[in-house]
């Protein structure tokens, strides 16, 4: 009896420590089902954030292919459109109706697309539809790419301190260009209207052009160069609309400098019995004069010109209101010369013993242009000697061969030919 109760009791304690093990291996079955179902969970969302993400993708490319594809649509809609004819208005009716020219020469009532938003004005050219002749769009005004071409977009790299020698006419050409485009102000304040034009004048070589590349360089306007046989065209009229369009482009881009290089191309003086060649070259002059001085106010458009030949250009021209300066570009004295050449030679290696200032005494006569090549035969010089210090023997020898004027000897039957 008493083992029995005792096994019974031994029973129930090994049936209590049964089921607390139990217990415990079901909660920690529970924990881990729990970690594995929250970790199955933060996968399935970020799989969810992955696949969204990845929809907006979709979606913004499926726009950005929508996009192109009515684009394309549109581009190839304007593509199956036929040409237009080019038009010229002749005179508004009212706001539907216009009377155009077209290019082949009769003239049109015609409609005007209700989609055109700009005024249209006589004289402005216009696309018009093929059969109908219905004004379809405003074309801008034709321009010469000629005079495009005289538009210089970076400034030249000359300066005021490569110039020696020409410190008056420096001042002169600053406070006549480049004061009024920079300090108007100075001119309101005294009351009077700032110089228009300068005309510079001298013998060839003696800087006027680098005048003219350094006042571009210290303004922040717009240069135009041209030449002036450039406004001698072939056809009748041509030259002249070359000058107006050139103004209309200054006056566009004001502030602007126009530079006339070689100016006796087209100012030379009129004569009585002239070609039909010449008479073109005079009325290109004519419409030179009417846009330096004419009718209409140039505005801050400045003018400079360049020639050799004062004495070949028309009185016209040189009358205050088109050129209010004219300045003398003079040959170089000594101590120009000397002030030219140690500019030319200041990049250069010369001997201690060079002496610029027996240079330019054997230099009488020379231009800026010859001091200029005087400097670079010198360095040539050495350079066939394999040196890089120039000498004055080579300053010398470069002086004797620019300077140096050599007689060619025709032979004397061809002299008789012209005799």
């Amino acid at each position: 009896m008493y083992e029995i109760i005792s096994f019974l009791d031994m029973a129930e304690t090994g049936d209590g420590i049964n089921e607390s093990q139990a217990g415990a291996d079901f909660s920690r079955y529970i924990l881990d089902r729990m970690r594995q179902l929250e970790e199955r969970n933060l996968a399935l969302r970020e799989q969810k954030d992955r696949v969204e993400g990845e929809k907006r993708v979709i979606e913004n490319q499926k726009l950005k292919f929508e996009r192109e594809a009515r684009k394309l649509r549109s581009e190839l809609e304007r593509l199956r459109v036929g040409p237009m004819i080019v038009g010229t208005v002749v005179d508004v009716l009212d706001e539907s109706r216009v009377i155009v020219k077209s290019s082949t020469g009769p003239r049109f009532v015609v409609n005007v697309s209700q989609f055109i938003e700009e005024v249209i004005k006589p004289g402005s050219q216009v696309g018009l539809n093929q059969q109908s002749f219905a004004v379809m769009s405003i074309l801008p005004a034709p321009k010469d790419p000629a005079v495009f071409g005289m538009e210089i977009e970076e400034a030249p790299s000359a300066n005021f301190t490569q110039i020696g020698g020409l410190d008056s006419q420096i001042a002169e050409i600053r406070e006549t260009v480049e004061l009024p485009l920079k300090r108007p102000d100075l001119f309101e304040a005294v009351g009077i209207e700032p110089p228009k034009g300068v005309l510079l004048h001298g013998p060839p070589g003696t800087g006027k052009t680098i005048l003219a590349k350094a006042v571009a360089n210290s303004t922040e306007a717009t240069f135009l160069r041209v030449v002036g046989s450039e406004f001698v065209q072939k056809y009748i009229g041509e030259g002249a609309r070359l000058v107006r369009e050139l103004f209309a482009l200054a006056k566009n881009k004001a502030p602007a400098i126009i530079f006339v290089d070689e100016l006796d191309a087209i100012g030379a003086r009129r004569m009585d019995g002239a070609t039909s060649g010449d008479r073109e070259v005079q009325r290109t002059l004519m419409q030179l004069l009417a846009e330096m001085d004419g009718f209409d106010a140039r505005g801050e458009v400045k003018i400079i010109a360049a020639t050799n030949r004062l004495d070949m250009l028309d009185p016209a021209l040189l009358r205050p209101g088109r050129f209010d300066r004219v300045i003398l570009v003079p040959a170089p004295n000594k101590d120009a010369r000397a002030s030219i050449l140690k500019i030319h030679t200041a990049g250069m290696r010369l001997d201690d013993a060079v002496d610029i200032g027996r240079v330019a005494d054997v230099t009488d006569g020379a231009s800026g242009a010859d001091l200029k090549a005087i400097a670079t035969e010198a360095g040539m010089f050495a350079i066939r000697e394999e040196r890089t210090v120039i000498y004055q023997k080579d300053l010398e020898k470069a002086t004797s061969k620019i300077l140096q004027k050599e007689k060619v000897c025709e032979p004397a039957d061809l002299v008789q030919q012209y005799i």
